[in-house]
């Protein structure tokens, strides 16, 4: 047993977000999001929501201060009129968490192909619509 580590975080998920490196990202997966499609490495949580994994995540390593953007959501498609509430709440973990958020977006399909490059996928059992996002892990200094 650890101290200081979130019980969320499972042993596999430990292991990914410590082999990863400066610059990989992971991805936050929603229960809609096709995981087992696009990840090179999928991490399932299913009974945890996004909100939470993020905030866990965020506690064992930083963003990245030098990437342009190191906080990606998907963008809600044309003709659903919804704003997604959860990007509040992400932006208030985050900011919180690490003050060198900067956020940006990807359309649902350039998220899918960025998803694929990412080095592992947590599929949550997250169930807002849009809930999906991507970090680019930063510098453990």
């Amino acid at each position: 047993m650890l101290k200081g580590v979130p019980k969320i975080l499972s042993p596999k998920l430990l292991m990914v977000l410590s082999q990863m490196g400066h610059g990989d990202e992971i991805v936050i997966a929603d229960g809609n999001f096709p995981a087992e499609n696009y990840g090179k490495r999928v991490i399932r949580a299913d009974g945890h929501g996004g909100v939470e994994m993020l905030d866990a995540i965020l506690t064992m390593i930083p963003l990245d201060t030098y990437a342009e953007e190191n906080f990606m959501l998907m963008q809600v498609v044309p003709g659903d009129n919804v704003k997604p509430i959860i990007w509040d709440e992400y932006a208030k973990v985050a900011k919180a968490k690490d003050p060198n958020v900067k956020p940006g977006s990807l359309e649902r399909f350039a998220f899918y192909e960025r998803a694929k490059q990412a080095y592992a996928v947590v599929a949550t059992g997250e169930a807002a619509t849009y809930a999906n996002i991507i970090i680019k892990k930063g510098v453990i200094k």
